[in-house]
């Protein structure tokens, strides 16, 4: 049997698909563990079974860095990587290579944005794949930016010469032995790329923690369903639009009936009535299985366990790999994008009325959800990786 390190960012949608997978290779008796920078969330989302290190203190500059919610395209990006994705690794880095000396692991799976993971696998000599929990890289999202993409590379380099060996050209982000890609050509459209250490496995679901107290009673089989998210990072910057979405919802109460998760507590004084229900959290995946239709920041997570269910999408992207998984979602033919920041209630139903009524949308997403099924998951992505510990030194 062989061990696996995952290497991840404390973020929920990075962590989730790596959980599924790992738990398909403990069931196939191998030895897993996790490095991360927040150990409790990773012990929240994977349970108790696999050993956590905890590899970071406070981010350096990031705890004081709050990105301004308007704040968007390049400059988004590039605030994102300074005080925060390279902090991170540099945070990260002396604990993942305590938990490589300590697990002595025959493979690492480091995330696509915990850069460390892979630059200290590099190091160590370490056959390293990549967990791909986003499919942005993909697309050329850089291709009409050059300085960004200079940039970019720039930062890794440096980065490289801190934490990892000066002498390795591997880019992180992109492992040369094994690339796993939670998603399908499908969704991303014709700019997937093709290598035979490239794979497209689907979305990576497992059993999660569970929400306590949801009302399953509540939901009417009359109506049709929506649920409206904004993922678990956006918090700050979603009152206009939850406020713009509850009165697009209204509109059509004797139609549609709706589940709004409200982290921010933006309109939680309207919890409790018959058509509309407002929580901090839900049970998103079996919850998935009873929506018509879904509202959402075109957050990769939260799109691919959508169409994962052949749900149709409302995609209103935020910042980072949002407009590019949006636009996948409409490339792809399974929903409607508006513009965060400016739409209103009437739009917001115009998109809503399309992505519930037009058969074509729901089409596509059951073209995508058909993909990804025959995809494997993460019974694909533990086939992968028992290959890659097999074949390696």
């Amino acid at each position: 049997m062989s061990a696996f390190l995952f290497t991840v960012p404390p973020l929920t949608g990075h962590i989730n698909p790596a959980v599924g997978v790992a738990a398909r290779l403990t069931a196939h008796g191998h030895r897993v563990a996790f490095a991360c920078a927040d150990p409790a969330l990773v012990r929240r989302l994977a349970g108790a079974d696999p050993e956590v290190f905890g590899c970071a203190g406070p981010v350096p500059g990031a705890a004081g860095a709050v990105r301004p919610p308007e704040m968007r395209g390049a400059e988004a990006l590039k605030f994102l990587w300074e005080w925060y994705l390279i902090p991170l690794a540099d945070a990260m880095a002396p604990g993942v290579r305590a938990a490589v000396a300590q697990f002595r692991p025959d493979v690492v799976v480091a995330d696509q944005q915990a850069f460390a993971g892979a630059l200290v696998a590099e190091h160590l000599g370490l056959p390293w794949a990549t967990s791909a929990t986003t499919s942005a890289e993909f697309t050329g999202a850089y291709d009409g930016l050059p300085k960004v993409a200079r940039w970019l590379r720039l930062r890794l380099t440096e980065l490289r010469a801190r934490i990892g060996d000066p002498t390795g050209s591997a880019d992180p982000r992109f492992s040369p032995h094994l690339l796993l890609v939670f998603s399908t050509p499908e969704l991303i459209g014709p700019s997937a790329p093709s290598a035979p250490h490239i794979h497209y496995v689907g979305p990576s679901l497992a059993g999660r923690p569970a929400t306590p107290g949801f009302p399953w009673e509540w939901l009417d089989h009359g109506r049709a369903k929506v649920l409206v998210t904004l993922g678990t990072a956006n918090a700050d910057t979603g009152g206009r639009f939850l406020t713009e979405c509850l009165a697009a919802l209204r509109e059509r109460a004797d139609r549609v009936q709706a589940v709004l998760a409200d982290p921010g507590g933006t309109l939680l004084g309207t919890v409790g009535d018959k058509d509309v229900l407002i929580l901090p959290s839900v049970p998103q995946l079996p919850l998935l299985a009873r929506m018509d239709a879904v509202v959402c920041h075109a957050g990769h997570n939260t799109v691919s366990e959508a169409l994962w269910h052949g749900v149709p999408l409302v995609v209103a992207p935020i910042r980072d790999d949002q407009p590019v998984v949006a636009g996948q979602v409409v490339d792809c033919g399974a929903g409607v994008r508006v513009r965060f920041g400016r739409v209103t209630a009437a739009r917001l139903g115009e998109a809503l009325d399309t992505v519930l009524h037009d058969p074509a949308p729901r089409a596509a997403a059951v073209r995508v959800r058909t993909a990804f099924r025959a995809a494997g998951g993460a019974r694909a992505a533990a086939a992968h990786l028992e290959r890659l510990a097999a074949e390696s030194p």
